[in-house]
């Protein structure tokens, strides 16, 4: 179990350090390195463009990679995802830049992103599912431990955030013209050392027990087709995420370009977003395994009621000047509230699916809450705030509607921690609560 679960972590953990790190440089610089005939707001909107277009891919990943995991096998899926993640990483830190070649480098550059958004969009569901069903083989009890072992994986986040910010911030300590010039380009080639990690890892790890039970019996339909003639919990999944994923790209990437436009200063900001993550990796596994013991619903829904209520105080403070303010509203918003909800989401989603579908629609609906939470986020708010103005009004009404879908989503759905992982592809241990049936 803890070889499995470092492999989840690992995974996550390139997952997360790839994107963080783009949407750090995308914050900074790449306006001006890739979009340089812009306006200054326009060159930033479309430098989060290209990062919502690694999102843009995410779904399409989560099919193609659910598939072949559902009928393959999930481990061969998670080293190839790996590969892919890494790789594109590597590659963009060794793009020309527009001055080089002109078009082609933002055509590049997106055409990476997509690859490796591909590539993350079948990561995240082999991670967990590897990790929560050996977890139910290991311990043979419904409901046993899986929420605080899932949340090695979930893990991969903030421990991503803090490599990722670490690096950016030794980098942007560079002289400016340095730092434009190839500073920028360094955390994307130091990528390639967590990718080496992680492969030896992964290579150790054995194949999911559950899905060596069932992986000879066959399937009427492919998983994505079984899945979408019932869609509903594929549905209630991606509602499930959208809240977490939009707390977390508003206040660490986004945060940062918002951030320095208001005064304060690139290690400011990214000592603030280091500690919230650092706040986060012990908020993760407290609240997973307290929902092992109380159950994911009133964990999540509390993370969602937090992260609203915090919205507009986050943003106050953020607006206050103080770095120090800085960092507590960012350790409150992101490192508490945000990891709150994100902590058992793991263990929950996997519970939704049975074993013949469960790469499937796990990675269906985690990343469709990806996409509209993360990847859409930062794009909606630069545009408000390019339109109306700089007040935080649109970031605390995104993190308020983030949040609210989140908890409607969760307050409509039976409990899951108690329920056995069951091979039946069409086992829905999370149903939609009707009446008269105990929440």
């Amino acid at each position: 179990m803890r070889r499995v679960a470092l492999s989840g972590l690992l995974g996550t953990a390139v997952e997360f350090y790839d994107f963080l790190v783009y949407g750090t440089v995308a914050a900074l610089v790449f306006g001006d390195l890739f979009f340089p005939d812009a306006d200054p707001a326009v060159g930033t909107i479309a430098a989060f463009g290209t990062f919502a277009a690694g999102y843009l891919a995410r779904p399409l990943g989560g099919v193609v990679f659910g598939h072949f995991g559902d009928r393959i096998g999930r481990k061969s899926m998670m080293l190839l995802t790996m590969v892919l993640m890494g790789g594109c990483s590597f590659l963009i830190g060794l793009l020309p830049t527009y001055d080089a070649i002109g078009v082609w480098a933002p055509v590049l550059l997106v055409a990476l992103r997509v690859v490796q958004g591909i590539a993350i969009g079948g990561e995240w569901g082999g991670a967990t599912l590897m990790v929560v069903e050996h977890a139910e083989h290991a311990r043979g009890a419904h409901g046993s431990r899986r929420g605080l072992w899932s949340s090695f994986t979930q893990l991969g986040a903030p421990l991503g955030s803090v490599l990722s910010a670490g690096v950016v911030t030794l980098v942007s300590a560079l002289p400016d013209d340095d730092f434009r010039s190839w500073g920028w380009r360094l955390p994307f080639l130091l990528s390639v050392v967590l990718l080496a990690v992680g492969l030896f890892v992964r290579l150790k790890v054995a194949e999911s027990p559950l899905f060596e039970q069932v992986r000879r019996e066959p399937l009427d339909r492919p998983p994505v087709v079984e899945l979408l003639r019932r869609p509903a919990p594929v549905l209630r999944a991606a509602c499930v995420g959208i809240g977490a994923f939009t707390a977390q790209s508003l206040l660490t990437g986004f945060m940062i370009s918002y951030a320095v436009d208001h005064g304060y200063s690139r290690p400011q900001v990214l000592t603030a977003v280091t500690v919230a993550s650092c706040v986060a990796l012990a908020v993760l596994p407290a609240a997973s395994a307290l929902s092992d013991r109380v159950g994911r619903r009133p964990v999540v829904l509390a993370g969602a009621v937090a992260s609203a209520a915090l919205a507009f105080p986050v943003l106050a403070l953020v607006d206050s000047g103080s770095p120090g303010l800085l960092i507590l509203a960012l350790a409150l918003g992101h490192g508490v509230a945000q990891s709150t909800m994100y902590g058992p989401l793991g263990a929950l989603l996997t519970e939704m699916f049975g074993t013949r579908v469960r790469y499937t629609g796990a990675s269906l609906g985690y990343q469709a809450a990806t996409l509209v939470g993360a990847g859409f986020s930062p794009l909606i708010a630069g545009s408000l705030l390019a339109v109306y103005g700089g007040g935080s009004t649109p970031v605390s009404l995104l993190l308020c509607g983030g949040a609210a879908i989140t908890a409607l989503a969760v307050w409509r759905m039976r409990e899951t921690h108690t329920a056995s992982l069951d091979a039946s592809p069409t086992h829905r241990p999370a149903a939609p609560v009707s009446e008269g049936t105990p929440r």
